[in-house]
């Protein structure tokens, strides 16, 4: 964990918050969000098996190369587009939001509205 009384500790305590009341299955997996500085990071996650299903970042090829000019918050969206793809051939349709303790504001709501247009629930 963070040093206690930083921004990161805080953050991580709001997730711990949220983290015990939301949980992914394998019919209805947990989409998490993880965001940095310069990347931003999206994993689908079945909590009852332990496991990450699929994921996509700004750092995956098939999305790198498409980044270009883009600003953060398009790139966020195109993460969660792609995500979204992912997911459909894998069969996941619905999946409950983490959004990691951040607000529901700027990149992690860009990601969210990109992997609702791509087709996800939730």
């Amino acid at each position: 964990m963070a040093k206690p009384g930083s921004k990161e500790f805080a953050r991580q305590r709001r997730h711990k918050r949220t983290r015990s009341r939301v949980q992914g299955t394998a019919e209805r997996p947990r989409l998490n969000v993880f965001r940095s500085l310069r990347h931003i990071y999206a994993q689908v996650i079945d909590d009852t098996a332990s496991r990450t299903m699929l994921s996509a970042s700004t750092l995956d090829a098939e999305i790198a190369q498409q980044l270009g000019k883009l600003n953060k918050m398009e790139q966020a969206k195109l993460v969660g587009e792609v995500l979204a793809k992912r997911a459909l051939e894998k069969g996941v349709k619905q999946v409950v939001f983490d959004r990691g303790g951040y607000k529901y504001h700027g990149k992690v709501k860009a990601l969210a509205e990109g992997a609702r247009a791509g087709g996800l629930e939730f």
